[in-house]
């Protein structure tokens, strides 16, 4: 089987990247593969592609940033998605020929208007495949009603969560439309995993508001106080960096929190490490808990939407705590610092339930989804079959008459305001 992913920019840092690499790898081991970037901007990706995957980009802007088209804006990519004003007239038409031209049995697309191309212009011929790594709750109304409009040309859609396929099947007018959850993989670990002993917390991620690196900091000084032998590592980089050290500093926490700067691999970091830690107030699927557990670390995290519940079993693997709640955080660490035996127990724990996050489990579900949606288009049969009948159609078409309603006020705002702000 050929597989195609299609892919915003395979060369720069991020969990969908990470996570298409990861898995065009695993697929790599039984099929010819290829990762299509829309936009390129350095020689070499940060992430090193497996030899068996081909890599290889429709817009490069070392050479084309100024190419006149791509001063043009786009008309196929939605312009309520966030990436908008990436895209152009350029990314349109190179998009267009890469599908009309692709030769793959299956294409998968990784974000919202991407999936759009491939509903629009990807022929009949090859499966396509839209993939949310986000969540649909995440996007604005406007994005929502596009989708709505695109999406019942795809064949399948998969999200990272099952909490969000529910989502997509309740809110959604999809009829056809296979939507189930894949979840992301982390590869097998090459190191040892970590033994509990170190008196380390390792959080990692992207240094921005959303991830509450903050409350975590605030959450460890009581950790500190009590025991000032013990040390948090947090790794990334990103707008936040130079606020969580003033913030370090302000809490007099300069021998205990430690701002590491971005790590790739993250597993050599792991497994430095005794306890994972995730803040976030909202984690469209948790890849750095995974990480953190198939090294062999318990994960203290908050409880927020949606991949950490489906993630951590809260006192079996580690730890769930309300999203906000400094103290919960606080306490669940506590819980696990002083006491060496539940770490470690919770740590083997963690290891082992991570398995189900290994690319073996994935990437069968992936093939069997593969496999059943080209089966049933070869034989003329359903790709999925009717839920809910016509009360989940009812249902759906509640959520797109207020998401249009929330458009259409949206745009009213945004023609009112620029007058509002004017001088009179």
């Amino acid at each position: 089987m050929k597989i195609s992913f299609l892919i915003h920019n395979a060369y720069g840092i991020g969990g969908t990247i990470t996570t298409t690499f990861n898995l065009a790898q695993a697929l790599a081991e039984r099929h010819d593969v290829e990762i299509v970037s829309v936009l390129r901007h350095r020689e070499l990706p940060n992430f090193t592609p497996d030899p068996r995957v081909a890599l290889r980009a429709l817009v490069d802007l070392r050479h084309e940033k100024e190419h006149p088209l791509h001063g043009r804006p786009a008309k196929v990519f939605p312009s309520a998605e966030y990436r908008y004003q990436q895209y152009s007239e350029l990314t349109d038409q190179r998009i267009g020929e890469h599908l009309e031209a692709i030769e793959a049995d299956v294409v998968i697309g990784t974000r919202p208007g991407i999936n759009v191309h491939l509903a629009l212009q990807a022929p009949r011929r090859v499966v396509r495949i839209g993939q949310e790594h986000l969540t649909l709750e995440n996007h604005p109304p406007r994005l929502r009603t596009a989708l709505r409009r695109a999406y019942p040309r795809l064949d399948a859609l998969t999200t990272v969560t099952k909490a969000d396929a529910a989502d997509y099947r309740r809110r959604m007018l999809l009829p056809g439309v296979r939507v189930e959850a894949l979840p992301n993989s982390v590869p097998d670990p090459a190191l040892a995993a970590a033994d509990g002993t170190a008196k380390v917390v390792v959080a990692a991620g992207r240094l921005v508001p959303v991830k509450r690196y903050d409350l975590l900091i605030e959450a460890f000084a009581p950790v500190a106080a009590a025991y000032p032998d013990w040390r948090l590592r947090i790794y990334g980089k990103g707008e936040e960096h130079d606020r969580l050290r003033r913030l370090i500093e302000d809490l007099g926490l300069w021998d205990n929190v430690f701002l590491m700067g971005a790590a790739s691999p993250m597993e050599a970091e792991w497994v430095k490490g005794s306890i994972g830690a995730a803040a976030s107030n909202f984690e469209p699927f948790g890849m750095t808990i995974v990480e953190a557990m198939r090294c062999g670390l318990p994960v203290v995290s908050t409880d927020c939407p949606y991949g950490p519940r489906e993630i951590i079993e809260d006192g079996v693997d580690g730890r769930l705590v309300p999203v906000h709640d400094r103290d919960a955080l606080s306490a669940a660490l506590l819980e696990l610092v002083r006491d060496d035996a539940l770490r470690r127990r919770m740590g083997r724990a963690a290891m082992e339930n991570g398995r189900r996050f290994a690319p073996g489990p994935v990437v069968a579900q992936a093939e069997r989804l593969f496999d059943e949606v080209i089966s049933a288009r070869e034989s003329g049969r359903p790709v999925v079959p009717e839920r809910g009948g016509l009360r989940r159609v009812l249902a759906g078409r509640s959520f797109a008459a207020r998401d249009a309603a929330y458009a259409a006020a949206g745009s009213m705002l945004r023609t009112v305001r620029p007058v509002r702000k004017g001088q009179r």
